[in-house]
């Protein structure tokens, strides 16, 4: 299907004589749009500096600590939790609730996520160090932890108009007031990563790799009331060092991660409903089908329009969008050739429990090549993918649980769609010290052994977190795949997160192929010889978070042949190490 006659503002703008001036028009307008963000800050720090209103605050003695705020369900890409919701704060304006700005989305729960440690103890090595013993965890807008999928324009900072919070050297650069009607916050993000692998890629060579990872992003997010919210992040990827070729994912200079603006439709029932232009991340539910992907270096990115409705109950979200084309030397430009949309419902029945209900498209236009044609490589294009499914995860005290459905059908290379995934765990926290917790967890995706039959039955992950899931070796996506796998967890002290995975991966069909996290065919065996058996992998992370602003995060994984591998790529046994360095603010 082309896009053109779905959305024909957007058809045939790729001609030869009009790809200079365009990439022109976007260099003036991005310089344009970091000029507009350097006087608004520079206008910004001129108000910080003026005398401000007298404000009713609390003069006593700071109160202990309140629980982690809301924005702490990061932990969907650490595998944490989300932290206890502070109490509610007190509105300081006369006009307009403030409390309820920014309107944030809270993430489902992830799979196998983690309940926090709650009791005392020391929350950070900071905390250690100054001897700031705490009774219970500190409000902090950040999760504990150096991987973090929740977008910027979540990150929860109202708990400052609480009177008596912690005190942060940031807070002169969050919610800084313009009068009674304006709100502007500004924040960022560095992280450095060293990555050293051998058998890189399962590549046939057995080529190890070592290589450096930069990546640093600053976001400004102004507010006039509730009514319109514009926000902006830049990113800026570098990556050096390598043996091999770098990932596309690797590297960004330079660029535009977020760039939208919000507007206020409604209140129904209790519940504010925006509309949302422009580019913009997405993330939902369990992070197996939409991700941000913060693992890579340039997370994922979107580019159209969202409208949205939060509410005590419900979460609903409607959008279209186009995935973003990464252009290292350039600024991005959306993929004419693919039109994303979806519909997607997020219930809170009580607290600890959470039902997702979605149905998602997939139209991507852009031709399979006539190789991956013959090979049946069916996977990357000329298809339009329908998919509907469901969700409920949860805890009862300390018990543990999870199921999530998912099907598709639609048209694939002439081929009509048939597929499914499934993925289901249960766990336990134990009652004793170090919160020891245990998951159980199996996941399905189903593949296609004959690519001739007019059917196609492997299942798309569209853009997951696939990484979180099923290995940080990054060999096995959702697509033709069995995992059986368990994950434990401790916290030997409040600032240290282990976490330790095992995955036994088969093949769903022996003739399909194995496909990587990132969803492209990579070893197949048409006869079916080799067998199901693709391997054995073990994952160990260990995350020391320093302070407030910044963790350090080491972890090694290692896979184990099975025999699939064995036959089609002998002698490889690949394993990955990586020391990361985060700092936010």
């Amino acid at each position: 299907m082309n896009p053109s006659r779905i959305f024909p503002l957007s058809a045939e703008t790729c001609a030869e004589s009009k790809v200079h001036k365009v990439k022109k028009m976007k260099h003036k307008l991005y310089q344009l749009s970091i000029s507009c963000i350097a006087i608004t800050c520079l206008a910004a720090q001129v108000h910080a500096t003026s005398p401000a209103p007298a404000k009713t605050e609390n003069t006593g003695a700071q109160s202990a600590p309140a629980p982690a705020t809301s924005s702490a369900p990061a932990p969907a890409a650490t595998g944490a939790a989300a932290a206890p919701k502070p109490p509610a704060p007190v509105s300081t304006s006369s006009t307009f609730d403030t409390t309820k700005i920014p309107v944030v989305s809270i993430p489902s729960r992830p799979g196998a996520f983690l309940l926090p440690p709650t009791g005392p103890g020391y929350y950070s090595l900071w905390d250690l160090a100054t001897g700031n013993k705490r009774e219970k965890p500190p409000v902090a807008p950040y999760a504990p932890f150096a991987l973090l999928t929740t977008p910027s324009y979540d990150i929860d900072f109202r708990y400052m108009d609480t009177p008596g919070h912690e005190k942060d050297i940031f807070d002169p650069v969050k919610r800084i007031r313009f009068g009674d009607d304006w709100i502007l916050s500004f924040g960022g993000n560095f992280w450095y990563r060293y990555t050293h692998e051998t058998d890189s890629r399962l590549n046939a060579a057995g080529v190890n790799n070592d290589f450096h990872l930069l990546r640093t992003r600053f976001h400004a997010d102004l507010w006039y009331r509730d009514k319109v919210r514009l926000f902006a992040e830049m990113l800026d990827a570098r990556a050096f060092g390598s043996e091999l070729s770098p990932l596309v994912t690797d590297r960004n200079h330079a660029d535009i991660l977020n760039l939208f603006t919000d507007i206020k439709l409604a209140n129904i029932n209790n519940g504010p409903v925006y509309i949302r232009f422009g580019r913009q991340e997405l993330m939902y539910g369990s992070q197996r089908l939409i991700s941000t992907l913060d693992w890579v270096n340039t997370r994922r990115t979107f580019q159209g329009v969202k409208a949205f409705w939060r509410s005590p109950e419900w979460d609903v979200d409607a959008f279209w969008t186009r995935p973003m084309i990464i252009e290292k030397g350039n600024l991005d430009n959306w993929d004419t050739q693919q039109n994303f949309f979806g519909l997607w419902a997020t219930n809170k029945p009580k607290p600890g429990h959470t039902i997702d209900l979605y149905f998602l498209s997939l139209l991507n236009d852009n031709p399979v090549p006539t190789a991956n044609l013959l090979a049946g490589n069916l996977m990357q294009g000329n298809s339009d993918v329908h998919t509907l499914g469901a969700r409920l995860a949860g805890n009862f005290d300390n018990f543990l649980y999870e199921l999530e459905g998912m099907y598709q059908f639609g048209r694939r290379s002439g081929q009509d769609i048939s597929a499914f995934a499934v993925a289901t765990g249960v766990g336990y926290r134990f009652p004793v010290p170090m919160n020891p917790q245990g998951w159980i967890r199996y996941d399905f995706a189903s593949g296609d052994g004959n690519n001739k039959d007019g059917k196609s039955n492997t299942f798309h992950q569209l853009f997951p977190f696939g990484h979180y899931y099923l290995g940080f070796l990054d060999r096995v996506g959702r697509q033709n795949m069995h995992d059986i796998n368990a994950q434990f967890t401790l916290h030997p002290m409040p600032w240290l997160t282990v976490i330790t995975q095992y995955h036994r991966f088969y093949l769903a069909n022996d003739r399909d192929f194995l496909y990587n996290a990132a969803g492209q065919a990579t070893i197949r065996d048409l006869t079916g010889q080799s067998g199901g058996h693709i391997g054995d992998e073990f994952d160990f992370r260990f995350n020391f978070h320093v302070s407030r602003h910044q963790d350090v995060l080491f972890g090694y994984s290692k896979m184990f042949s099975g025999r699939f591998l064995d036959k089609q790529r002998p002698g490889i046994s690949p394993d990955l190490f990586y020391v990361q360095y985060n700092f936010r603010f």
